[in-house]
């Protein structure tokens, strides 16, 4: 079968507008352009505008869509299999929210009253959900399935007051990376305490602590451009200067 703009966008719910877009950028281009001007998209076209509905629905960006589309080894079957799956786990977070509401309505309502963790185990999902989909890959390498999913389980346990321990002192971390960064110091008493803080929040998640993967996993804030991206975001020289104040915290230097 061979499909018009329109047609496609029929088919497929999506606008001819952004049909047309998704040609101009690149991602998507027609398979010819007939004699009457019009762009005439394939089997080929329809499948790859299907991968990147995929992608769109896991809020890939589109840039991210055409560098992993181009990619020379880029496998379609590979990928239909990692949409399930993170497809899969995004409906069971989804479930837990809805499972919340519920629970929610049920206890105003008069019902069961709720236990103050029930109330955010849907937001605790999310936030493993959404590190999942951000930095899974790069972490689940490093230190293994086993530890990435006993953090997880530690993670979905803690106590709502906890939880809201750890939300703040996030926060404060940044406001303290601010401060020791202006003193251009990385052993400076305010950069150590930036450490502190540091060990002090991944202790919240981390089922057990060790000098050597603190320092490793600094290391991979410098190296990966998304985390670096994320402590850099008040200035760039931030994330850097975060690895060297754990260095010296870990006596490492």
């Amino acid at each position: 079968m061979e499909y018009t703009v329109n047609q496609l966008a029929r088919i497929s719910g999506v606008s001819g507008r952004t049909l047309r877009y998704y040609d101009q950028i690149g991602l998507l281009k027609p398979a010819r352009i007939n004699s009457s001007g019009y762009r005439i998209y394939g089997q080929q076209e329809v499948n790859l505008l299907q991968q990147i509905l995929f992608f769109r629905e896991l809020e890939v960006s589109l840039e991210d869509i055409a560098e992993i589309l181009q990619q020379p080894g880029f496998n379609q079957q590979e990928a239909l299999r990692s949409h399930y799956e993170k497809l899969r786990q995004k409906r069971a977070r989804l479930d837990k929210i809805m499972a919340t509401v519920e629970k929610t309505i049920a206890s105003v309502e008069g019902g069961k009253p709720m236990q103050d963790n029930e109330k955010f185990a849907g937001f605790k999902e999310k936030l493993i959900d959404e590190n999942e989909q951000k930095y899974g890959k790069e972490i689940r390498e490093k230190y293994g399935d086993e530890t990435v999913e006993a953090s997880n389980k530690k993670l979905r346990g803690l106590s709502q007051a906890d939880y809201d321990a750890m939300t703040k002192l996030g926060e404060e971390i940044f406001s303290q990376l601010e401060i020791a960064f202006a003193t251009g110091n990385p052993s400076s008493p305010e950069a150590q305490e930036l450490a502190e803080k540091h060990k002090q929040w991944l202790m919240y998640s981390w089922p057990s602590y060790s000098k050597e993967a603190h320092a490793g996993l600094a290391e991979m804030y410098v190296a990966d451009e998304r985390f670096a991206a994320y402590y850099d975001k008040q200035g760039k020289g931030r994330t850097e200067f975060l690895r060297d104040a754990i260095v010296n915290y870990l006596g490492l230097a």
